[in-house]
């Protein structure tokens, strides 16, 4: 005979799935969301040294007037492409602008982007948090 199993049964197996899934997605949403730059956004120009539109977000090299090269990551690959840019807008040695929030750790030079200037090209990888002027 086939004996069914409680419903606090199922729902203590539910809760426990439920806090397991929320325990180990929150390392990604700590590295994906915004919580470890800053707030104020500024501009970064320079030259794309590297460019890699690899999941989980594209990410661009660039080499600052000061020979300080910078790791800038785009949004995530759908955003990216959303916004026009795609592995083949740019290329090594093109001149660039960022605009976007860096590290709270001054010590990296790390900036996520929210625009990318190309010549005269604005590519906004999150329009929505773009400061009006």
């Amino acid at each position: 005979m086939i004996r069914a199993i409680p419903l606090r049964y199922w729902l203590f197996g539910a809760a426990a799935l439920a806090i397991v899934t929320v325990w180990a997605l929150m390392p990604a949403q700590a590295h994906h969301g915004w919580s470890w730059a800053q707030a104020e956004q500024s501009q970064l120009s320079g030259k794309v040294e590297k460019i890699s539109m690899a999941p989980p977000h594209p990410v661009l090299h660039v080499k600052a007037a000061d020979g300080v090269l910078w790791q800038i990551d785009l949004g995530n690959p759908t955003q990216t492409e959303r916004s026009g840019f795609t592995g083949t807008t740019a290329k090594v040695g093109d001149d660039i602008s960022i605009l976007g929030n860096r590290s709270l750790d001054k010590d990296k030079m790390h900036m996520k982007a929210v625009r990318i200037t190309l010549g005269d090209k604005n590519y906004d990888m999150y329009p929505e948090r773009l400061k009006a002027n």
